[in-house]
């Protein structure tokens, strides 16, 4: 018989999104699911709907608590999991029939720990995946360095929602409670316990993409908690012999202190002490990094100088060269 595998998704305030949700999990070719939903103290009609989805398929678990945001979600998921197997699912999305059977399949036939799917951004139609069957393998060191690609390949890579994970990877692992961006501080220490990921190129996973509501669409003072996330990133390539990669983890961490800056407009609470502050820790920032980001391109370290003197002349240079700020 086949392994059990768990489909942990966290459920918070998306009634007129999960019912679809669960369903694309129970349409599934591979049937031997747990699907555990987390109703996170949901205050709408998401706490009956997880219990209807429950009476309609024994598969269907659910556990109602307290709002924990989301990562309390997903650890109260792994901690309740029987599976061999982890997945994660967000609560608006959906995936394509074989997405648990292609990344189980991926596991089984390279012996990796983790696998991985591209995703579609999606508006509720069908997911219009290649049936192409290849695959790369990425391990160690290039497996950590897929965190620092172009921005559609990164984001592939450090999303938690596009992968089947063994379970062992989670014993010691648990997403930060209380933060956001809770996937840019815990994935790549999955990368570096596991070693090893298959990643295919079809896209199996629905990333919707008309839900409004989503934290990661509004701009405040949670977000600089992106940034508290590389910055324990890069004490952990420092501390894990990941130093070929220490570069790109710095000029990462200066472009967002920038892009942040630049988003401050004048709606955004707080908008002068977010400012400073996001100039303070550039500056501390290239003094931290100062070995590393000499070894950057002369045009980027300038772009820096000249930001942190003038950021209003920067800002009218970035939007000459890309015509938008």
């Amino acid at each position: 018989m086949e392994p059990l595998i768990s489909v942990i998704v966290p459920v918070y305030r998306v009634e007129a999104y999960l019912e679809r949700c669960v369903e694309s999990l129970l349409e599934q070719t591979y049937e031997n699911l747990e699907i555990i939903l987390v109703d996170d103290g949901s205050p709408d009609g998401c706490p009956a709907i997880c219990d209807a989805c429950m009476r309609k398929d024994p598969r269907v678990r659910v556990i109602h608590q307290a709002n924990a945001g989301l990562s309390g979600a997903r650890n109260t998921g792994i901690d309740a999991a029987e599976g061999a197997y982890l997945a994660f699912v967000d609560s608006d999305d959906y995936v394509a029939k074989d997405f648990i059977r292609v990344l189980y399949e991926l596991l089984k036939e390279t012996g990796c720990a983790i696998s991985q799917c591209r995703f579609a951004y999606v508006q509720g139609g069908p997911l219009k995946g290649t049936k192409d069957r290849s695959y790369h393998i990425y391990r160690g060191m290039s497996l950590m360095e897929q965190l620092y690609g172009p921005e559609r390949d990164a984001t592939c890579f450090v999303v938690a929602w596009n992968k089947l994970y063994r379970r062992e990877l989670f014993e010691t692992i648990r997403y930060p409670l209380g933060r956001i961006h809770e996937d840019e501080a815990t994935t790549y220490r999955l990368f570096h316990e596991g070693k090893k990921l298959a990643f295919t190129e079809r896209a199996l996973y629905g990333y919707y993409t008309e839900h409004t509501g989503s934290i990661t669409n509004v701009f405040s003072r949670k977000r600089l908690q992106w940034l508290t996330a590389h910055e324990e990133r890069i004490r952990f390539l420092e501390e894990n012999g990941y130093e070929r990669l220490l570069p790109s983890a710095w000029r990462k961490l200066c472009d967002a202190c920038i892009t942040f800056y630049l988003r401050c407009t004048p709606e955004v609470e707080e908008q002068r002490a977010l400012k400073k502050e996001l100039m303070d820790r550039l500056k501390g920032y290239r003094s931290q990094g100062a070995g590393w980001i000499r070894q950057l391109p002369f045009r980027t370290r300038m772009g820096y100088r000249i930001f942190g003197l003038w950021p209003g002349l920067y800002a009218k240079l970035l939007k000459g060269m890309t015509g938008a700020v």
